[in-house]
């Protein structure tokens, strides 16, 4: 069975990773992502490892994050970090590789007239980026067309 580190912000990126529950529902899973109450109550039944926010923009909790990645990375030893953003997500696919995982990158779906910050600086990492529209395939040439997560 497939282990699987899936990392999101709270909020809609959190949401756009329990859109995918039909394909993480088969694996040996692990969450991160931040201690809300929203997060709390939609992943009681889950194992989750609570990140530092504020994210964006935040280079001390960049640092932290990433020193969280790398524990998380080492515990877990995930055949694949999937992340729907935002800045938390970035640490955990700027390491996976060196840690013996891939990395999928899923950009969001409203993102068409410039790659959001997350993605430009993960895509250049990612093994593969997940795109929702066609549209996003002018942002991300190598970016795969799965269609929308929800």
């Amino acid at each position: 069975m497939k282990r699987v580190l899936l990392v999101a912000s709270a909020g809609g990126h959190l949401a756009q990773l329990l859109w995918m529950r039909s394909w993480w529902e088969q694996t040996t899973r692990t969450w991160v992502t931040f201690d809300t109450p929203l997060a709390r109550e939609r992943l009681a039944t889950e194992r989750v490892v609570f990140a530092h926010q504020p994210t964006n923009r935040n280079a001390g909790n960049l640092l932290r994050n990433a020193r969280l990645a790398r524990r998380v990375l080492a515990e877990v030893r995930p055949d694949v970090v999937v992340t729907t953003g935002a800045g938390v997500g970035v640490p955990f696919v700027w390491l996976a590789r060196s840690m013996g995982a891939k990395s999928v990158f899923v950009e969001v779906f409203d993102r068409v007239d410039a790659p959001s910050l997350t993605g430009r600086l993960v895509a250049p990492f990612a093994d593969v980026v997940v795109l929702q529209r066609e549209v996003q395939r002018a942002l991300y040439p190598r970016g795969v067309v799965l269609g929308p997560v929800h």
